[in-house]
């Protein structure tokens, strides 16, 4: 009944931008904090940036000052604006709800999306 749907990965050459999506649908009735991750072949997940409710960012050392989060609560959607991308951004980017209540009273926790590719060429 609840989904985490990905979208906005591709490729892009070194230097560019993308702008990821991940649109939350179903009975949902509030979500809380977000959290963007990316897996990279043959490394560990790896958090990249969250956004609380309220809008309270925090980022991975390596993506500051390139990435920006951003959230529309109405439209329960969390964005990643990425900047100055790098071969070594390369991987799998995932969202995730630490909390999303329904409307039915019911609640999931670290609710995962299934993934967009990126793809970095130098």
């Amino acid at each position: 009944q609840v989904q985490l749907v990905e979208s906005g990965g591709g490729l892009v050459q070194t230097g560019g931008s993308l702008r990821l999506s991940c649109a939350a649908s179903g009975t949902i009735f509030s979500i809380d904090s977000m959290v963007w991750y990316r897996q990279a072949p043959g490394k560990q997940r790896e958090l990249v940036a969250g956004i609380t409710r309220g809008g309270i960012t925090n980022y991975a050392d390596s993506v500051k000052g390139r990435f920006t989060i951003s959230r529309d609560n109405g439209k329960n959607t969390v964005y990643l604006q990425m900047n100055s991308l790098k071969p070594e951004d390369t991987a799998v980017y995932y969202c995730k709800a630490d909390r999303i209540q329904t409307t039915n009273r019911g609640a999931h926790y670290d609710f995962w999306g299934q993934g967009t590719q990126v793809t970095v060429s130098s």
